[in-house]
């Protein structure tokens, strides 16, 4: 076996699933970049390497270093101490600064910096307030740089030791000796299997009970991922001898132990018609039984509200407004001044928002206290445009409270409010129904509006779903399409999609529904790239990134997130410099989004914004949500994802100008018939299918909906 050593130059390739990068390395000699390929996860520009591996001559790409391992290295060099200090691996310094320190120190660069980093004062232009922070930042490196070593050592990637140092800080080593599963919980992308194999080499037995436990929390956090609230028993034995070789008996003795410990509930459930035994996480058992017992208490409660002839104030709403209510519409605004909790649930075109501005324009004469809210920044911002009230994301109302975890508004401490009117309501999980209810009072109001015939929620549970079929809450549905929306080929096909009819495919001039036929996975790209960076754009005038949105249903392949996003960015954004960061390149005006609830920033799962600026000195991305200007970290960016394509999970309650669906057979595990629906509703002006009429038919068919398993159904029927 060979070995190489040098600087990485730039980053060609990375794959943030597997880590297989493609890099050229600078090796100090006249050929001095040299191409090294092979597993490198997070490794960066900057750094330097010694790669062990053999030469192989590539047909297209010619000589190439295969690396099979490598280890992370301190510079020993000026170029490469020069490049090391540039490349922003360290706060402060960026290329002006780190030029002027080794100009001034050479090769004893970094041991100034170790040893004596006030020397750094005598460099012009490094003050006081830069050195300090240089300093401290040095020694975060030398302490992630100590956790890298430590998971070199048991054969686990070093990029992450960057997230493991964030999470537990000076304790990362002791954390990691004393339990290694914990980073399975603690740290975002971190899972059970890079769990297992640190702590299997750090010869933790395979049936050690630490070892049992973890996997049987890890399997229901999976579960939970995949929209469970709760996991027949039976199967979670399956599941552990599958994953980790447990025998059915130690599941049986672990899961006592976790029940015993309040770390899991287990109980019996019905279903279809036989008892089966269940097995919850703790919390979202608690969320569960939490979400009824708060309806129980909001049901029982007496509204602050007087008392209104609803016969006149019907009348009055219809002229005020200069409206006429259909009978089911006049049913669901009656409703919402007489019994505590109410459910309007259709799909577009049936008038939800018209009911809600009609019930605001009442209750506005009874209170002022009326709080309007949804799941997402987007929902909210379109219920605010279409009642012309203030509206509000969920988490903004509840208020995270960072420094306690929890929310400010609960139990305790009630809403100041009697009437609250919660918009997309089938997109709210288990976990954030639990909160807002325990944050309303007693008195107040609560009307929930959703289409259940969307995709569920992304988190455990099929909350509304539940609440709805358990008809122990008094719901409207609405399935009148009104003569606005008749009009409409985008709404007409929804509903035709939804009762399992396939759509009008138009392809004339007009209208806002077209389907372009793809038969491969490379005409579908084709015909997508040329729509979002020409077609529509040249045609009406749309902004490729800003008005048009591509919803596809899967991650990978052809037509998939990845590809598509790389695609796109390369057509239209393309930039000389970028930032590579788990896989992905970000530049300046890259599309992006947020891929998990962040309290701290006030980001949360779904929320897409624009790259303003990178900034390699103080490793630092600015991001513009809305009318916000938020900083990352570089170590924040994992939770960043290029936005140009979107699953169709990701785009619920929001809405788009322009929507442009791949709708092909190569996606058939995804082809249901709630995801198409979703997609279709979505866009606003205008919705194009690119695809197969196959795949469409597909979709159509199949109307079989993944079963979520929760208790809440059962639970309400029970006791409210």
């Amino acid at each position: 076996m060979e070995q190489i050593s040098g600087f990485i130059e730039r980053i060609t390739f990375q794959n943030s699933e597997n880590g297989y990068t493609i890099a050229q390395l600078n090796i100090g000699e006249k050929s001095s970049l040299v191409c090294v390929v092979g597993i490198m996860p997070d490794v960066k520009p900057g750094e330097t390497l010694r790669c062990f591996g053999t030469w192989k001559n590539h047909l297209v790409h010619g000589r190439q270093f295969e690396v099979s391992h490598f280890k992370v290295e301190t510079p020993a060099d000026e170029l490469g101490i020069r490049k090391y200090l540039s490349s922003g691996l360290i706060r402060g310094i960026g290329k002006k600064y780190a030029d002027k320190i080794v100009d001034q120190f050479g090769v004893n660069t970094l041991t100034i910096i170790e040893e004596n980093p006030e020397k750094l004062l005598e460099v012009q232009g490094l003050g006081a307030k830069r050195v300090e922070k240089i300093k401290s930042c040095w020694i975060e490196q030398h302490s992630i740089r100590d956790v890298m070593v430590f998971l070199q050592s048991y054969g686990v990637s070093p990029g992450f030791a960057q997230k493991i140092f964030k999470t537990y800080g000076k304790q990362s080593i002791a954390k990691v000796k004393e339990n290694p599963y914990t980073l399975a919980q603690d740290i975002f992308r971190i899972g059970f299997k890079t769990a297992d194999t640190l702590a299997q080499k750090m010869g933790i037995p395979k049936d050690s009970p630490v070892r049992l436990d973890a996997g049987i929390e890890y399997i229901l956090i999976q579960m939970s991922g995949e929209g469970h609230t709760c996991f027949p028993l039976s199967q979670l034995k399956l599941e552990a001898e599958k994953m980790f070789e447990a025998k059915p008996e130690q599941i049986d003795e672990r899961v006592a132990y976790l029940k015993e410990n309040d770390r899991i509930e287990v109980k019996d459930l019905i279903v279809e018609g036989k008892k089966e035994c269940f097995v919850w996480l703790i919390t979202l058992f608690r969320a569960e039984i939490g979400i009824v017992r708060e309806l129980k208490r909001l049901k029982k409660g007496s509204s602050h509200l007087r008392s209104i002839d609803p016969i006149k104030a019907l009348k009055w709403v219809q002229e005020e407004l200069n409206i006429e209510l259909a009978k089911n519409q006049q049913q669901a605004v009656a409703s919402a001044f007489t019994g505590k909790l109410q459910i309007i649930t259709g799909g577009p075109g049936t008038g939800k928002s018209t009911i809600t501005k009609a019930i605001l324009a009442i209750a506005s004469k009874l209170t002022s206290k009326i709080a309007l809210a949804a799941p997402t920044g987007r929902a909210a911002k379109r219920m605010s445009e279409v009642t012309q009230h203030k509206a509000t994301t969920l988490h903004s109302l509840l208020s995270y409270q960072f420094k306690t975890g929890g929310f400010k508004f609960n139990r305790e401490n009630p809403l100041d409010i009697d009437l609250i009117i919660i918009d997309e309501a089938s997109m709210i999980d288990t976990y954030l129904m639990f909160s807002v209810l325990k944050a309303i009072p007693d008195h107040a109001r609560v009307i929930f509006v959703g289409d259940i015939n969307q995709l569920p929620s992304v988190g455990a549970g099929n909350v509304l779903n539940d609440m709805i079929h358990s008809l122990t809450i008094p719901v409207t549905t609405l399935n009148e399409i009104f003569r606005q929306a008749a009009g409409s080929a985008i709404i007409m096909n929804a509903h035709k999609i939804n009762q399992g009819k396939f759509p009008e495919l138009y392809h004339g001039k007009e209208g806002d529904f077209f389907f372009i036929e793809g038969l491969e996975n490379q005409d579908v790209l084709h015909h997508i790239i040329k729509l979002v960076s020409q077609r529509l754009p040249n045609k009406y005038g749309y902004s490729p990134t800003s008005d048009i949105q591509v919803l596809t249903p899967m991650k990978k392949g052809i037509i998939g997130t990845e590809n598509l996003n790389q695609k796109l960015q390369e057509i239209l954004n393309p930039k000389e410099f970028g930032l590579f960061r788990n896989g992905q390149r970000f530049q300046i005006d890259d599309k992006v989004m947020q891929i998990r609830n962040d309290y701290k920033k006030e980001v949360f799962n779904g929320d897409i914004g624009y790259i303003l600026a990178i900034d390699p000195e103080e490793q630092e991305v600015i991001i513009k949500f809305e009318d916000r200007e938020v900083p990352y970290e570089y170590s924040d960016l994992d939770s960043i994802v290029l936005a140009y394509a979107i699953s169709i999970h990701k785009s619920q309650g929001s809405e788009y100008p322009v929507v442009v669906i791949p709708v092909h057979t190569s996606h058939f595990m995804m082809l249901h018939r709630n995801l198409l629906y979703t997609g279709l509703t979505r866009g606003k002006k205008l919705v194009i299918f690119v695809g197969t009429k196959k795949a469409i038919a597909i979709a159509v068919k199949n109307n079989h909906v993944q079963q979520r398993y929760t208790a809440l159904l059962q639970t309400l029927m029970e006791f409210l």
